[in-house]
């Protein structure tokens, strides 16, 4: 009797596995900063994002800023073949102001993401800048040690660094900052609370270098759930560079662990 069940219980966990693997997902797609906040000379930076549904069916997005307080989120859909702009999402969409945090867009009960396109840009009275794209991260991005390049301070420009953690547990980032590649100039480490964005000046960071022109900051933390970026702000026209980081070559690791 017992032997005759098992070609069912084969079945039944073959069912069990398929429709497990058949299931819906939802794919989670990050723009590390957005932002409607005011800056340095009084500028107003504001994010633009952009969604566009390249699939065949209608896409149920849930956007999102994890880091800001009481985490809040919306939801959208949008008709196949169609897009969405939201102009400085931070304040039109959320309703907020004086806020940076990443933003998570989620599309629901799909395997596949809408394309999303971020820019940020300042405005000072009249004037806006020209935007900047942001890169925006699809899939992990965790790597223990990167390398965020071609960073300046200067009186022409001014640098700022940001530490996302968006896991459960505090996550500790060691900062390295070299002009030549495997040399260190300064080290710091610095804490950073669970769903919460550190966005602050490099000399900050490192408070006793002056100027410096076209070089790294190396990153290391053993917390997956973590994104860095950088931004390089020209002083006279406030036009941002948005720094993507990059793996670390060996020799950059050699001077962090020495």
């Amino acid at each position: 009797m017992a032997r005759s069940l098992i070609p069912v219980l084969l079945l039944l966990a073959s069912a069990v596995s398929f429709a497990a693997e058949t299931q819906p997902q939802s794919v989670i797609v990050l723009v590390p900063i957005v932002g409607s906040v005011v800056g340095i000379n009084n500028v107003r930076w504001k994010t633009d994002i952009d969604l566009f549904n390249d699939g065949r069916s209608e896409a149920n997005v849930m956007l999102s800023l994890p880091t800001a307080p009481d985490q809040p989120f919306v939801f959208v859909s949008i008709a196949p073949g169609s897009g969405q702009h939201f102009t400085d999402i931070v304040a039109s969409t959320f309703g907020m102001d004086s806020t940076l945090s990443p933003l998570k867009i989620t599309t629901i009960d799909s395997t596949r993401s809408v394309r999303v396109l971020a820019s940020v840009y300042g405005v000072h009275d009249a004037d806006v800048s020209t935007p900047e794209p942001i890169a925006v991260t699809y899939g992990a991005a965790y790597f223990p040690l990167r390398a965020l390049n071609g960073l300046s301070f200067s009186d022409e420009f001014r640098t700022n660094v940001g530490l996302a953690n968006l896991g459960d547990h505090e996550a500790t980032f060691t900062l390295a900052l070299q002009r030549v590649p495997g040399r260190n100039v300064a080290v710091t480490r610095f804490n950073v609370p669970s769903n919460a964005l550190v966005h602050t000046s490099v000399q900050s960071l490192f408070p006793l270098i002056t100027k410096g022109e076209d070089f790294t900051v190396l990153v290391e933390t053993s917390s997956p759930d973590t994104y860095i970026y950088a931004s390089v702000v020209d002083n006279e026209t406030n036009h941002t560079h948005f720094i993507q980081p990059s793996i670390s070559a060996p020799s950059q690791q050699e001077a962090l662990n020495r």
